[in-house]
């Protein structure tokens, strides 16, 4: 008899954020790939949209596709009523699955779902209210039906575990960059076509105060480095907001680039121009940008927190302050160090190389697969 696992695929559909949706496909790729002998992985996606990003996924022993489009099947779940999924084995890289009773038992019915950031729940007024009720909802739903609820680090699960009554049901499963994640080999053409310069100072993010642009730019700012500053994963619409904190740091507009949310070739040579990557954000959620610096071996300059201090352990420069200030000061001084010598930066890439190595979907996967073996 062949064991089915199958994955809520809405992100490829239907994406709401990139990260999610990348993670998404970089997961049940590597399930696919690491599945065991009697396994299978089969997705789940809403109806309507694009098929081309579900077809791209080699292996799939089918997709199961709802009566309820993403819209729909959205405000079907939160509220708990009949969407068409079915039971089975079903693991969700998202809350977005069926949290509704079923019998594990007696049925072999389970339902897995991640949480990668507390956002809705640390800062809500960054977000719309129908996303905070969302998420907010689909928690309550995961402490009464999901069997298992999966977070990408310890600090994050200690984390959610004050926030929702979740008890021994929270797994570590930690996020990756993309499989074979590289600079390109026309990397140079690339950064051309993006127009950015060669040789600058990486940030991520946009003017939300959680994400701490404010305190990176301030820093590159303070630390004295003659550089271009480039700034990617704006959100459209907010590249005139990320440019005032720009101003207010005392960065000369000639030297800010700021761009958008990039393909996965692209964001990659984008990192291999960059001499160092500072993240500044203290945010609890799983730091994407941060494992992209690491697994490209760029030096990392991060503040101090307790998802930075997993994830970056000894391959980058972790920075504690108490104050916005404090921290501008202290990623300035360490950028200025960091790339200071051509030795001291060079250092910080072996160190940020070793460390990404730790990262990896095919891990994570296999972790996926041991988990559902055990539920």
């Amino acid at each position: 008899m062949v064991a089915t696992l199958r994955v809520v695929l809405d992100q490829l559909v239907a994406p709401t954020e990139p990260e999610l949706a990348e993670a998404s496909r970089e997961l049940v790729r590597a399930l696919v790939i690491s599945a065991p002998a009697g396994c299978e992985v089969e997705g789940i996606a809403p109806a309507g949209g694009d098929d081309t990003a579900l077809t791209a996924v080699a292996g799939l022993a089918g997709i199961r596709r709802t009566a309820l489009q993403r819209r729909e099947l959205t405000a079907a779940l939160q509220l708990g009523v009949g969407t068409g999924i079915g039971g089975g084995m079903i693991h969700s890289p998202t809350l977005f699955a069926p949290l509704v009773r079923h019998d594990r038992v007696h049925d072999n019915d389970q339902t897995v779902v991640t949480v990668w950031d507390l956002r809705p729940w640390e800062s809500p007024g960054e977000l719309p209210r129908t996303v905070v009720a969302w998420h907010k909802a689909m928690l309550k739903r995961a402490v009464k039906h999901a069997d298992a609820i999966v977070a990408p680090t310890h600090a994050l699960a200690e984390r959610l575990a004050e926030i929702a009554p979740l008890g021994d049901r929270i797994r570590v499963i930690a996020g990756a960059s993309p499989h074979d994640y590289a600079v390109p080999t026309d990397e140079v053409g690339r950064r051309r076509e993006l127009d950015v310069p060669e040789g600058f100072i990486l940030l991520s993010g946009g003017p939300l105060a959680s994400e701490g642009l404010d305190a990176g730019l301030a820093a590159v700012a303070a630390s004295g480095v003659d550089l271009p500053v480039v700034v990617i994963d704006v959100e459209e619409g907010h590249e005139p907001a990320v440019a005032d904190l720009a101003a207010a740091a005392g960065l000369p507009e000639r030297v800010l680039h700021v761009r958008g949310a990039l393909g996965t070739a692209d964001r990659a040579a984008i990192f291999g121009g960059a001499v160092a990557f500072v993240a500044p954000s203290r945010r609890a959620a799983f730091p994407w940008r941060v494992v992209d610096a690491l697994t490209l071996g760029v030096p990392v300059i991060a503040a101090s927190s307790a998802v930075h201090t997993e994830i970056v352990l000894d391959g980058g420069v972790l920075v504690t302050a108490t104050d916005a200030s404090e921290l501008s000061e202290g990623l300035g001084s360490a950028l200025a160090a960091a790339v200071g010598s051509t030795a001291a930066a060079e250092r910080l890439g072996v160190l940020a190389g070793d460390r990404g190595r730790a990262f990896s979907w095919r891990e994570a996967a296999d972790k996926v697969w041991m988990l559902h073996a055990e539920l």
